[in-house]
């Protein structure tokens, strides 16, 4: 991979660097933009989503200036948000925070934005808002109260992880299920593409 065609993500989550992986794509550099997701007043899902994915690839391409090695690089970062109407829902870190995300999510519908952007080796800026619907069955407290305990919830956007117990949770899902995910990979790589990163080199000298 020629210096130009280093890919730094913006992101520490471990799922998004999966998900990349699973396209095919691996990081050069882990760089996570540490920056106050707090919501504006009367701010948007969609909004949010697009605003924090852009202020993450910025500041990560600000503090890669002075570093030879990675200046030249292609910068992507995203963030995705959980919301019931207009309503913002939390990246769950207590008991409390998933139980009433659960409660709110349980019998109902909602959506998960997700804003991705991207910043190419010569600063131009593109960015991508997906959305995905998801209705969620209607959960008895006893089911509420064993997912919690789980565990799995823990720093999920909403409380919940779809790729894991939460799974059986969902009645329906229109869209992208890797942006429920916290990367939609079609648009990703079509991102990516789009500038010009080469997403099939790698695919040429994988081994089943």
């Amino acid at each position: 991979m020629s210096i130009l065609q280093k890919l730094v993500l913006a992101s520490g989550s471990p799922r998004r660097i999966e998900l990349l992986q699973q396209a095919g794509i691996e990081p050069d550099r882990i760089l996570p933009a540490d920056i106050d997701e707090t919501p504006l007043r009367a701010e948007h899902p969609r909004s949010l989503a697009k605003r924090l994915s852009k202020e993450k690839a910025e500041k990560a391409f600000a503090s890669l200036k002075t570093e030879t090695d990675y200046a030249p690089s292609f910068v992507l970062a995203a963030d995705t948000v959980v919301a019931v109407g207009r309503r913002i829902l939390p990246k769950a870190e207590t008991l409390d925070d998933a139980a009433n995300c659960l409660g709110l999510l349980s019998g109902r519908s909602h959506r998960v934005y997700s804003g991705i952007c991207l910043i190419t080796p010569g600063g131009k800026l593109r960015q991508r808002l997906v959305e995905t619907r998801v209705r969620f069955k209607r959960l008895p407290r006893e089911e509420i109260e064993a997912y919690v305990a789980s565990g799995e919830w823990r720093g999920k956007a909403g409380g919940y992880a779809v790729q894991g117990l939460a799974g059986s949770f969902v009645v329906k899902l229109v869209g992208s299920y890797t942006n429920i995910v916290g990367l939609p990979l079609y648009e990703t790589v079509a991102l990516l593409s789009g500038e010009g990163f080469k997403i099939h080199q790698s695919w040429l000298t994988a081994r089943p």
